[in-house]
């Protein structure tokens, strides 16, 4: 079972004025299961969203991207809907799948009205098969007329693959007397690495938000959230992370990033982002723990996360915390293949929550291994590096490897 997460509550997710939502059970990949997401927003919503830098990036990834493209050289995002499938990811589908993605978006189009440029298509499940236009089609109008302000939580079921919970937060945040809404629903479970990951997310927001500034609280967010995560290592080709603002909120539009609103805003957007880039690491393939990795103490921001990531992308680390083995020169060893050539190793220091386990360049002559193990039974854990050459840190998330994740992996196409 995940770790410490629980499936979100219905009626705890908020409605954001502007925006409807509707699923259906296209068949796309097995029966009796909710596979296909229309998200419709009302005329003169903003929307902006961050990729996947995978270079064999999926087709619906691709067609988002032209559509986000000319939508704003016609001066207005002007996108009306969102459609997203799961069971299929339509990646390495050459032609082929760009002319499927067109066609989805063509034939969601033709219901709701609107051009075909207008709807942006995403995809998630297996690389290299050809999507099921046809059901995606016959699925379509059930899902439009299913659509509701208040179906958060089915939609946050219909874009699940191999997750067992699903993801989903909303949040309020006051400014200047005028009460924001901030909800945000997700995907991801496993080939979860940054850049981004193999997730999909969408978070939309009853503000007002200039366009730049749109695109910049979403790079932002995604940087703060999905861009600190990793479970496996492997950077997918279909993720993106996307986020809509309607403004229906009574609230000026917001276009400063450094105002008051801006910051709040940001802050909040965040928030959710994260709680979701979390959730993601704690229903991770096959995960029993959730390890927060905080390297502090660095020249950069950019010195800690190379630090992070080689500890948390280490299988010899993540299955050590699997098992409970207090095995931790695995760390020490991570850190040092990280690639920071004039690290001074007797400058460092390594916790394990408050466990101090080295320093000096070795085991801290305080440590007791039977610590170090009670600490690595727990389910939540927190691995610290000081570094002690800077004032700069960087905080990222991941989760250990078990037995599951291969049994998961080994038959994900049955």
């Amino acid at each position: 079972m995940p770790v410490n997460l629980s499936t979100p509550v219905a009626a705890q997710l908020l409605p954001v004025a502007g925006v409807s939502l509707g699923v259906a059970e296209a068949n796309i990949k097995r029966p009796d299961r909710k596979d296909l997401l229309v998200m419709q927003f009302c005329d003169g919503a903003r929307v902006a969203g961050v990729f996947t830098k995978n270079r064999f990036c999926a087709a619906p990834v691709i067609v988002a991207r032209e559509h986000l493209a000319q939508s704003a050289v016609a001066g207005s995002t002007g996108i009306r809907a969102l459609l997203v499938n799961t069971g299929n990811a339509n990646a390495g589908t050459g032609e082929h799948g760009m002319r499927d993605a067109r066609t989805s978006c063509a034939a969601l189009a033709g219901l709701l009205g609107c051009k075909a440029s207008q709807i942006l298509p995403f995809s998630t499940g297996v690389i290299m098969e050809i999507l099921p236009v046809a059901k995606i089609a016959a699925g379509l109008p059930g899902a439009v007329t299913n659509m509701r302000a208040d179906n958060w939580l089915a939609a946050a079921e219909a874009i699940m693959t191999t997750d067992i919970v699903a993801k989903a937060i909303s949040r309020q945040v006051t400014i200047d007397g005028v009460a924001i809404t901030i909800t945000g629903i997700a995907k991801g479970s496993g080939m979860i690495h940054p850049n981004m990951a193999t997730m999909l997310g969408y978070i939309a927001t009853d503000a007002k938000i200039a366009q730049p500034l749109l695109q910049a609280m979403v790079a932002e967010a995604a940087n703060r959230s999905f861009n600190c995560i990793t479970v496996d290592g492997d950077t997918s080709t279909n993720d993106a992370l996307m986020l809509i603002a309607t403004g229906k909120a009574a609230l000026p539009e917001v276009a400063d990033a450094g105002s008051k609103a801006g910051k709040a805003l940001q802050a909040a957007i965040s928030e959710v982002a994260i709680h979701l880039a979390q959730a993601i690491v704690r229903d991770g393939e096959g995960a029993t723990k959730f390890i927060t990795v905080r390297v502090e103490g660095g020249t950069s921001e950019a010195e800690c996360r190379k630090i992070g990531y080689a500890i948390a992308h280490s299988p010899l680390v993540k299955t050590a915390f699997f098992a409970s083995d207090p095995n931790l020169g695995r760390i020490l060893a991570a850190i040092g293949y990280a690639g920071i050539d004039d690290l001074d190793v007797a400058a460092l220091k390594l916790y394990l929550d408050e466990v101090l386990v080295a320093e000096n360049g070795g085991r801290a002559a305080s440590y007791r291994e039977e610590e170090g193990q009670r600490v690595m039974r727990q389910s939540d854990i927190t691995i610290r590096v000081v570094l002690g050459r800077g004032a700069e840190n960087a905080t990222l998330w991941t989760c250990d490897f078990s037995y599951d994740y291969v049994k998961i992996n080994a038959s994900y196409r049955s």
